[in-house]
């Protein structure tokens, strides 16, 4: 009896165990309705509702309540950015109550008009939500008061629900990244996750893993792309953890559609640790030899597909998971609403299909997660639809060719949750080495005769993966791990920025034996050395001209040395008034406001935004135009003495100089009217706009005076260009 009591207790804490993580039960909403084994979720994302900009908070109210109505989604998930947090002139940032008001009251009325429970809308935290917050759930944290999640009590920063629909079970996991101090932005632009909420995060993609027989389709959804998450305090990174579970896909925002419209990466363990040139990075999925058991390990990799954004766009996303195939489409409702959507289910894009378990579903058919056997398509549509047809096209020679034209059917009695439409075909047939040789296409046509058309999209029915490239924009903003390059990058301009100054003393030192190279060395051999040398040359000479105006060049080292060791400004990181903080290269350095101690260099790699431009599109350029002012001078200085054909025998050293500078001189033929310093001068305009642009943004972004809290970082760059173009504007 007492052994009967024990096991019991066992099992019965076991299943606690099992059925919560962190004191957070497992959140199962079964899913009721046809049609069979698919289900689907609404995305949406920076929707950015300002003060100033009401008509985005409009164009919410009217189009995406009947939206959802006609969509009837599982899940609404908005992935961030739910308010602006900006000024009209975009530069002072932090949370304004009114947007958040009207967030509220804009998403109870769509709430409303759906006719969906509340329940299934999910919204997280984006950084534009966590500018100047000092404390969660402080006073400032408005999201902790008007978002939907707070509202519906849910705390965590990992919100987690399971989609079941007979057995088969679809895990979302909600991952919000915020800074834990909400700095005001510029200096706010990256996800931050801890060790804990990766921690957790582990623990509520596996929640199903143990147990269950029936296969998982794992999604995530949160506010950053990887390319702007930094890893934790301990070096780990939220792209192991969706590899360890085999993740489908990762759905965010955060980027927006200026930067292009395929802001999609393909995710494998062997991606780069600094930047991945291209969506897709090699080409796993050409496997021969699959392992076809039921044991064998899941593929390491996953999607990740940012989504267009709504404050400018208007996008709005669905994904479909039809029996594990995860399939999306990306709507645009800048012109309106939609009177009927087409979203094909399978066969997958083949742009967009996993690289390595789509060919192993392939050979292994035992295995796969669906039939091949009917191509299938979900179509939504305000009106009565009268007829639904596949076609498919092939372009092997250039040309787009029906080769398909096939009615497809309407599944009975399952549209008590949407419209399912399947057509029976020979699959086999579309078999091709070639994974965008075939196109497929949905045409419905409504009662009123309207055609409605999904997009050309290439499949391969083995598996195969076709190519997608990036545009350099895109490659910049999802291709580049920013958060890794930061300090290599810092390194970098460090180690140019002094290696430049250093270069004419060292010069100086060894100049002996540099002009009796030159003397046993007379310019001659190929045209191609003679000019090689003739720029050496040139450098060497401006450099070493900088030097000897020896004021400005211990000035340009002073100030980089104030650069790398103290702080650059002061002022306002958050909204409570009075608070004054500092920042460095290695970030800010900030006082909590639970217990008053510092959390010094919080902030990073998010300061690079101010970092690295300072130090490569002003310090930089300033060195080097203080330079050649100076070599500008010593150059016209020895066009004068020329013309007047005065020699300079005195000195075997200064007949050298006279030597350099002469050749100097002649390589540009328009000294005698300062050309070149006319052009610096411009060049020295463009710096100091360049220069004004960012003081302005920091003054205006952290409340700061720039006499008081900014005097060298703001006025070293002008005066040491106004007293350089001073000093060399003499002969």
């Amino acid at each position: 009896m007492a052994v009967a009591t024990c096991a019991f207790l066992f099992l019965v804490i076991q299943a606690s165990i099992s059925s919560a993580s962190h004191g957070r039960p497992r959140n199962v909403v079964e899913v009721e309705g046809g049609p069979n084994d698919v289900v689907w979720v609404v995305q949406l994302s920076d929707l950015h509702f300002s003060v100033f900009h009401p008509e985005r908070a409009l164009d919410f109210k009217r189009l995406i309540g009947p939206a959802l109505s006609m969509i009837n989604p599982s899940l609404v998930l908005i992935t961030g950015d739910l308010t602006d947090g900006k000024s009209k002139d975009l530069l002072t940032m932090k949370q304004e109550e009114a947007e958040w008001i009207e967030y509220q009251n804009v998403t109870d009325d769509v709430i409303m008009r759906s006719g969906l429970d509340k329940k299934v809308f999910y919204d997280l935290r984006g950084n534009h939500d966590s500018f100047g917050v000092p404390e969660v759930g402080g006073e400032y944290d408005l999201y902790r008061k008007y978002s939907i999640n707070a509202r519906l009590g849910r705390d965590g920063n990992v919100q987690s629900v399971t989609l079941q629909y007979r057995g088969r079970k679809h895990v979302f996991v909600g991952v919000d990244s915020f800074m834990e101090i909400g700095l005001r932005g510029p200096t706010n632009l990256f996800g931050h996750p801890t060790d804990e909420l990766l921690s957790d995060l582990d623990m509520e993609l596996g929640q199903w893993d143990a147990g269950s027989t029936e296969s998982v389709t794992k999604i995530s959804f949160g506010h950053f792309p990887l390319s702007f998450t930094a890893t934790t305090d301990k070096g780990k990174n939220i792209k192991d953890v969706f590899l360890k579970h085999s993740l489908s896909a990762y759905l965010c925002g955060h980027l927006h559609t200026r930067f292009g419209k395929n802001l999609k990466r393909h995710h494998v363990e062997s991606s780069g640790t600094y930047y991945q040139f291209n969506m897709q990075q090699g080409n796993p999925s050409n496997k021969s030899n699959e392992n076809c058991s039921k044991n064998a390990e899941s593929s390491k990799e996953f999607w990740e597909w940012e989504m267009g954004d709504w404050r400018k766009s208007r996008s709005l996303r669905i994904v479909a998971i039809d029996s594990g195939h995860v399939s999306f489409l990306d709507l645009d409702y800048q012109l309106g609403s939609k009177d009927t959507i087409v979203l094909p289910t399978f066969p997958l894009d083949s742009r967009y299909m996993h690289r390595i378990s789509s060919s192993r579903d392939f050979q292994c058919p035992s295995t796969g997660t669906s039939s091949h056997e009917t191509v299938r398509a979900l179509v939504f549509s305000r009106r009565v639809i009268v007829s639904v047809s596949l076609k498919i096209y092939d372009s092997r020679s250039g040309h787009f060719h029906l080769v398909l034209d096939q009615e497809m059917i309407k599944l009975k009695g399952n549209g008590s949750r949407g419209d399912m439409y399947v057509a029976p075909w020979n699959w086999r047939a579309f078999t091709d080495p070639s994974p965008d040789r075939f196109l497929l296409q949905i045409e419905a046509t409504d009662i009123s005769g309207k055609h409605t058309y999904s997009q050309p999209r290439p499949f391969s029915i083995n598996g195969l993966t076709a190519e997608a490239n990036w545009k350099w924009k895109e490659f910049f903003v999802m291709g580049v791990q920013w958060a890794a390059l930061y300090q290599p990058l810092l390194h970098i301009l460090h180690s140019l920025l002094f290696m430049l100054l250093l270069i004419p003393r060292v010069f100086l030192i060894f100049s002996k034996n540099y002009t009796a190279y030159n003397k046993n060395n007379p310019s001659r051999g190929s045209r191609e050395k003679r000019i090689c040398l003739s720029f050496v040359d040139t450098g060497i000479f401006v450099l070493v001209e900088l030097y000897r105006l020896t004021e400005i060049w211990w000035g340009i080292l002073l100030y980089l040395l104030y650069l790398v060791f103290l702080p650059w400004f002061f002022g306002h990181v958050s909204t409570e008034d009075g608070k004054i903080s500092y920042m460095t290269q290695r970030g800010w350095s900030v006082s909590s406001s639970k217990n008053g101690s510092q959390n010094t260099y919080i902030g990073v790699p998010d300061i690079m935004v101010i970092v690295l431009p300072h130090l490569g599109f002003v310090v930089l350029p300033t060195f080097i135009i203080v330079a050649a002012l100076a070599a500008e001078r010593t150059a016209y200085r020895s066009h004068l003495h020329s013309l007047s054909a005065k020699k300079e025998d005195d000195h075997y050293k200064e007949r050298k100089r006279y030597v350099i500078n002469r050749r100097f001189s002649d390589a540009f033929g328009f000294w005698s009217v300062r050309w070149m310093r006319k052009l610096l001068l411009f060049i020295c305009l463009l710096i100091l706009w360049k220069h004004w642009k960012q003081c302005r943004a920091i003054v205006k972004a952290y409340d700061m005076n720039p006499f008081l809290h900014s005097p060298i970082y703001c006025f070293w760059i002008p005066l040491s260009l106004a007293y350089t173009i001073y000093r060399t504007s003499t002969c």
